[in-house]
């Protein structure tokens, strides 16, 4: 080889040489800048994305806070609950365990089905739920038979417990499994076991009785299997609730009225509701369990609806416990004169239309006191049509119906007070036959009976007082309002008292349609309003044979209602009672309320030393033309003043309701 070829093989080599060591002068720069960068600027990232592969933080279901009466009593806590669960990868046949098991806790073939799929889709290491809500036999047998039961574990959760069962299930609700339209982005809802508030208080105050999550941190390996725990953070439990429910006294109202029957009591100066009860009812412990479709079928085809909350969803037209707020609306609109008298013989002629008085007999000449005293319907017929029905309707708002109370109850309904225009929306025309009907309280109204002891509370006190629920939420109270807090009605008291007295006169004179609801004398002294609600009109044939609504089937029986409050000096609480189908507001709803009454009082107000004066009555006419003094009587017939006989009662002769009158 020449020396010019050996130069040019060098020179080759060399330039070989070189790019080549640039090449791997190139390498090693990058990855030094890039293991550079890894370490220092990125190492806590890839740190702790390590760390998560190696721990799985998972939450943990708080305790839901307890639900309390205003005595402190609890009526909603959180009661232990034994399951049974299932680790595939610790058995060698599943099938043959759940046979094992099957001895034990006999299950369904449902039951065999949802568990095997729930097996299939899940990891073999990750527990199934087998079944829930245990019993202590139950949970002893397996832990005996456990050797036998490879995979199988029990475990220990809460679940919701009420002691009181349906006797507050209306008032305080349900909790359930979330549904899909309770996803709220609060990751506590995807734990298992969770329960979201259904009904009543449960839901209104659901997001504050859960409470916040905790977490458990657990080393895993590369499958996800749990090594061990590293770290354990308890939950934040819910907070506790107290309302202002006395449950003990909720329990006693419950066990005294019957089916198709509600009673609100309520605290006249500040509007906490101390009783709300309605028949029939439901036991909430059955949802924690879980509702089988034969007790939903039996609820939800039940024609009394125990699921459902009459005293806030039940809408009843108000009859004469109405008459009040009629007789109001006319003395603002100065339609009439606290003295003026309305003469009533038994009936109203409107046109070629007759609207009858529940007294067949008339009541004679009536001013407003003496026309609440005797529920008369011509009295408040003619009132009425000289009002306006408008006039009525904004009065009736103002004293809580046809409004939405916002108290603590979702789905709580707001009921109607028709207008002239409502009735125009519909297409129809409001005639002056409608005003006179509205005039004794029926008609197109529909009202529940927490709207009416509304009404009677601020009827009572000539404030806005507002109906509640919640009294401290982790003991801190969150309404301590006095009566004179709650804005005022804006109505003169004069105008008050006179209505006052009128329902006085129901309960404490002789004649009133209210002498059944009176109250022991030592607890002071009940004013009052009966009513009854027609739920069949009267025919005019009918009324001509002789037609009474006692020989009648239950249902078409008038609904009967009572409002109240006490004691009349110093009002401290009201009542509304309605009985469906009990014919008349004096026989079946006065003496429920009294005897609710004296059970409120007895337990919640030390009786007085002394019982309070009745009101004064007025001074006796002069015989100069001026209106007659009242009596203390129902007016007699032509033929009873001839026979010297007695009147009867308001009210025991004719038909309640509609057209045909309700007075009683």
């Amino acid at each position: 080889m020449s020396k010019r070829d050996e130069e040019r093989r060098s020179s080759i080599f060399t330039r070989r040489a070189l790019l080549l060591g640039a090449s791997q002068l190139g390498l090693f720069g990058f990855l030094g800048f890039r293991l550079q960068k890894l370490q220092l600027e990125e190492g806590e990232r890839y740190a702790t994305l390590a760390e998560e592969n190696r721990v799985s933080t998972r939450l943990l279901a708080p305790p839901r806070g307890r639900v309390l009466d205003r005595a402190g009593r609890v009526i909603a806590a959180n009661d232990l609950n034994w399951r049974v669960l299932l680790t595939a990868e610790q058995t060698q046949d599943v099938s043959a365990t759940l046979e094992t098991l099957s001895r034990i806790l006999p299950m369904t073939e449902a039951e065999r089905a949802r568990i095997e799929r729930d097996v299939r889709r899940r990891r073999r290491f990750v527990p199934v739920v087998l079944r829930e809500f245990l019993s202590w036999e139950e949970m002893a047998k397996i832990e005996v038979n456990a050797p036998d039961l490879p995979g199988i574990s029990v475990d220990v959760g809460t679940t919701r417990f009420y002691p009181y069962t349906e006797h507050l299930a209306h008032v305080v609700g349900y909790v359930a499994p979330p549904a899909e339209r309770d996803i709220d982005g609060d990751p506590l809802l995807g734990l298992p076991g969770i329960r979201v508030g259904r009904a009543g208080i449960e839901r209104h105050h659901d997001r504050l009785l859960r409470g916040r999550a905790g977490t458990v941190q657990m080393e895993v390996n590369a499958v996800g299997r749990v090594i061990r725990e590293l770290d354990r953070r308890e939950g934040v439990r819910g907070q506790d609730l107290q309302i202002s429910i006395d449950a003990e006294l909720q329990k006693v109202v419950r066990e005294r009225i019957e089916e198709g029957t509600s009673v609100v009591v309520m605290d006249a100066r500040n509007g906490e509701v101390l009783a709300m009860a309605s028949q029939p009812g439901f036991d909430p412990n059955l949802f924690s369990s879980g509702i089988s479709n034969a007790q939903w079928r039996e609820w939800t085809r039940n024609r009394a609806t125990p699921l459902i909350n009459k005293t806030t969803n039940g809408l009843y037209a108000p009859g004469s416990t109405f008459k009040m707020i009629v007789g109001l609306a006319a003395l603002e609109a100065k339609t009439v004169t606290p003295g003026e008298r309305v003469f009533c013989p038994g009936h109203y002629d409107l046109g070629d239309s007759r609207f009858h008085c529940h007294n067949r007999y008339g009541h004679g000449s009536q001013d407003l006191r003496g026309a609440l005293k005797y529920s008369c319907d011509v009295y408040f017929y003619e009132v009425a049509k000289r009002t306006g029905i408008d006039r009525i309707a904004a009065m009736a708002r103002r004293f809580g119906l046809g409004v939405d109370l916002e108290i603590e109850l979702p789905g709580t309904r707001a009921g109607l007070v028709p207008t002239r225009q409502w009735r125009i929306d519909q297409g129809k025309p409001w005639n002056l036959g409608d005003t006179v009907v509205h005039g004794i309280g029926q008609g197109f109204y529909q009202m529940t009976p927490l709207a009416l002891a509304t009404m009677t509370a601020r009827l009572a006190t000539g404030r806005a007082v507002q109906p509640h629920l919640t009294r401290a939420l982790d003991g801190r109270a969150q309404r301590g309002i006095r009566a004179e807090d709650w804005p005022s009605l804006a109505i003169p008291e004069r105008d008050l008292r006179l209505v006052r007295e009128g329902m006085w006169a129901v309960v404490n004179e002789e004649g009133g349609t209210g002498k059944t609801g009176k109250i022991p004398g030592h607890l002071g002294v009940l004013a009052g309003k009966t009513g009854s609600v027609q739920v069949r009109r009267v025919s005019r044939e009918q009324r001509e044979r002789g037609f009474r609504v006692e020989n009648q089937p239950r249902e078409w029986r008038p609904h009967a209602l009572f409002v109240a409050f006490a004691p009349y000096d110093n009002p401290q609480y009201a009542i509304s009672v309605v009985v469906e189908h009990g014919t008349s507001g004096s026989g079946a709803a006065a003496p429920l309320a009294r005897d609710v009454m004296v059970e409120v009082m007895t337990r919640l107000r030390p009786p007085p030393s002394t019982p309070p004066a009745a009101p004064t009555a007025p001074a006796a006419p002069q015989a100069n033309g001026t209106p007659p003094a009242r009596t203390t009587e129902a007016p007699r017939s032509p033929q009873q003043r001839a026979e010297g006989a007695r009147p009867p009662a308001a009210g025991a002769v004719g038909a309640a309701g509609g057209v045909d009158g309700g007075g009683r």
